[in-house]
Formats: structure tokens, C-alpha cells, sequence
């Protein structure tokens, strides 16, 4: 997996609504196991959404469960995460990352390869 750019990332109020999207223009293919993660100031990276190729399985940290979609063109090699009723908490900076590991879970491996970030800041 080569360079990874994200955009999408804004200022909205809670309820709104964001796309992000994650592009490997560099790449042939999308990774297997691609995903979102988050860090707040202060606070750990957390793992947001993940999806294995062709989105045969997808994953969700339970605080956005029924309000993200992670989706997946591999024609246009891009990850999208769409964000719904956006909260206040949701608030961070959002970084695409691949090739992961995808089992029970996401998560990064030696390899990996991360995003500059896109900004997310959802006021009250």
C-alpha cells in the first residue's frame, strides 16, 4: 500500500453530517483491511471503522454504530466514511490507515501505512 490522502474533514454542528475519503492513488488496488482511526488532543488513538476489501466484513468502535458507514470503491482505489448525527465527542483527527490486520478486529501492523489526517470538529 503506497501514500494514503485523505480529505472530507470540516466544522459542522452535532447532527451534521461529513464524508471522508481515503485515496491510494499510487496503488493498484486497495489493501485487504483498510480503516479510520482518531486521536482527540489528550486522549489515545482510537480504532473508528475498518473494512476488508469488497466490504465482505466491516467494523465499528460502539459509539459510532448506526451513525458511520465505511464503504469502498475499488475502482477509484478509495475508502469513504461517511459520519451522521455527529456529536460533539466525535470530535478529532481522522486518519486513514492500510494494509491492517483484520480478524476479530482492526489493527495497525509493522507495515502500515498512515495518512496526513483530516480534521473533524463538531461544535455543540
Amino acid at each position: 500500500q503506497g501514500e494514503l490522502v485523505e480529505s472530507g474533514g470540516g466544522s459542522v454542528e452535532a447532527g451534521g453530517s461529513l464524508t471522508l475519503s481515503c485515496a491510494a492513488p499510487g496503488s493498484p488496488a486497495m489493501s485487504l483491511c483498510t480503516g479510520w482511526f482518531r486521536q482527540a488532543p489528550g486522549k489515545q488513538r482510537e480504532g473508528v471503522a475498518g473494512i476488508l476489501a469488497g466490504g465482505d466484513r466491516t467494523y465499528y468502535t460502539d459509539s459510532v454504530k448506526g451513525r458511520f458507514t465505511i464503504t469502498q470503491d475499488n475502482a477509484k482505489r478509495t475508502v469513504y466514511l461517511q459520519m451522521n448525527n455527529l456529536k460533539p465527542e466525535d470530535s478529532a483527527m481522522y486518519y486513514c490507515a492500510a494494509p491492517l490486520t483484520c480478524d476479530s478486529w482492526f489493527s495497525a501492523r509493522a507495515d502500515t501505512n498512515w495518512g496526513q489526517g483530516t480534521r473533524v470538529t463538531v461544535s455543540s
